[in-house]
C-alpha cells in the first residue's frame, strides 16, 4: 500500500516533469481523478453513446449524464443537422 500522500507527492513530480511549466500552474490534471473526467468527457464530445460511454466508467447512464453533461461541448450544430436529416428521411 502507498500512503495518501507519497501517492501526492509523486503525482505533484509527474506533472512537473511531463507538462510545460505554463501548464503546471494551470488546473490541468491537478488530481489523477482529473484524468478520469477528461477521458469521460472526450469520449462524450466524439459522439460515443451514452450508454458505452457510462459502461467504460463503471457507472450507470443517468449518472454520466447528471455529472457530466455540462461537459458536453459543440453539438448544436450537428444535433440539429441529426433531426434535420430524420424529419426529412
Amino acid at each position: 500500500m502507498i500512503s495518501i500522500g507519497t501517492y501526492c507527492e509523486a503525482w505533484k513530480a509527474a506533472r512537473h516533469l511531463a507538462l510545460a511549466p505554463e501548464q503546471v500552474a494551470s488546473p490541468l490534471a491537478v488530481r489523477p481523478y482529473d484524468l478520469r473526467h477528461a477521458a469521460v468527457s472526450l469520449r462524450l464530445n466524439a459522439g460515443v453513446a451514452a450508454p458505452d460511454v457510462a459502461e467504460r466508467a463503471g457507472h450507470g447512464v443517468d449518472v454520466l449524464l447528471k455529472v457530466y453533461a455540462k461537459c458536453i461541448d459543440g453539438g448544436t450544430e450537428i444535433a440539429n443537422r441529426r433531426i434535420e436529416d430524420a424529419l426529412a428521411a
